[in-house]
């Protein structure tokens, strides 16, 4: 599969060859770029700035609650299918708060394991096979194996840098009379691109003439530098058909506790739950409780949050520019795009197998994440989600590079 995740070293052929015992739909799939990447870090003790992971944990009161949790015998037993009624009310609270947007917390709302399981259970229970989604790429890396898993065929329409908008004309050829859903994903993973307003507005437009449905993964929602995160499901005519997911991961900084969330309409929301139910059925009980308190903290919260990851970015690009790096600063998110071209390779991906032995940094090739691997041969990926002290490291190992 041209554009799947699977990395093999420095001179692989992108076109992965048969594995056997592994159905014919996950052919071309094998271990994520992120679990090879952050292995060779390990191996070459570079610092990895390819998983997007933090490396300090999130609020204390988060934590308590937890502790809290587990101590008191709060959700260690199976919780309910649908999560517990606490963290399903702070969603339901949250999505009011900042957005506007009403959900009932009994019947509209889904607790899932991770926003991964979230789109997972909604591609599988909305497509049929034979189905086409439309996406954006560079596409983060479980869309093209959740699509392929319900057996539909993913369509993309290309983001560039620098602004990495995508052209409307490209957007609707991708559209034919199999087209199911639009999988949308704003801010956006890799780029940091947050969809303007206009974006959105056109995206909307279409998928109400053409009766399609929106599953839109909206987990870096907190993390918007410029613009402004507008939920795709405030639009006109876009409430009753747009799935909308997020988690308490990258908010929080818990991503180890897996705890995700689905909004939606009473019929879609039964939908999802009802393939979600033969996944993970349930997880992370007494986390849930915990991301409920999370989620009811003050705007100071979200407000740091944001001032924080913001000193990092702009801190990692400049880093990056003194190191040579052309980059194209995000919007969103917590990664930095960098053009390889520019510290003299054209690959990437080859860059990003040496840059461990070079000089010790682990970024990721976002070529594992197009279709048209020409449209991203030369681009690769830094996290920013780190201490200052460990960006500064990278910093400083990366001007060796040239």
């Amino acid at each position: 599969m041209i554009g799947s995740h699977v990395c093999q070293g420095p001179n692989v052929s992108r076109m992965s060859s048969r594995q056997p015992f592994l159905n014919a739909r996950l052919q071309g799939f094998g271990a994520t770029i992120f679990a090879e990447m952050s292995a060779l870090a390990m191996k070459t003790d570079s610092v990895n700035l390819g998983q997007g992971f933090p490396d300090k944990d999130g609020p204390p009161e988060v934590i308590e609650a937890a502790t809290y949790a587990i101590r008191s015998g709060l959700g260690n037993q199976y919780p309910p299918g649908i999560g517990v009624p606490e963290l399903r009310q702070a969603v339901s609270d949250h999505q009011q708060r900042f957005y506007g947007l009403p959900y009932d917390p009994d019947s509209e709302i889904l607790i899932t394991a991770g926003a991964s399981e979230a789109l997972a259970a909604s591609v599988l229970a909305l497509c049929e096979t034979g189905d086409e989604v439309v996406t954006f790429e560079p596409w983060y890396d479980i869309y093209g194996a959740n699509i392929a898993m319900a057996g539909a065929t993913k369509k993309v329409v290309t983001l560039r840098p620098p602004h990495y908008a995508f052209e409307e004309s490209e957007f609707l050829a991708a559209l034919s009379p199999k087209t199911r859903l639009i999988l949308l994903n704003s801010p956006h993973n890799p780029t940091g691109k947050v969809f303007s307003r206009e974006e959105l507005e056109f995206i909307a437009k279409v998928a109400v003439e053409r009766d399609l449905l929106i599953v839109t993964d909206e987990v870096y929602e907190h993390l918007v530098f410029e613009g402004e995160h507008i939920p795709i499901a405030s639009f006109p005519g876009m409430r009753e058909r747009t799935v909308t997911i997020s988690s308490g991961g990258k908010t929080f900084a818990f991503t180890g506790w897996k705890i995700g969330w689905v909004c939606s309409t009473p019929e879609l929301t039964s939908a999802v739950r009802i393939a979600k139910q033969f996944l993970t059925y349930v997880s992370g009980g007494p986390f849930q409780y915990a991301i409920a308190i999370g989620l009811a903290l003050g705007d100071d919260y979200y407000a740091d949050l944001l001032s924080d990851m913001r000193e990092k970015r702009d801190f990692l690009s400049a880093g990056l520019r003194s190191a040579g790096f052309e980059i194209f600063e995000p919007q969103g998110t917590y990664f930095v795009t960098a053009d390889a071209r520019s510290v003299g390779y054209e690959d990437g991906l080859q860059l990003c197998w040496q840059l461990p032995e070079k000089v010790g940094v682990v970024a990721v090739p976002n070529v594992v994440f197009y279709d048209n691997q020409e449209e991203g041969q030369h681009l690769i990926r830094f996290t920013f989600c780190k201490s200052l002290d460990v960006l500064s490291e990278a910093v400083d190992r990366l001007q060796g590079l040239t």
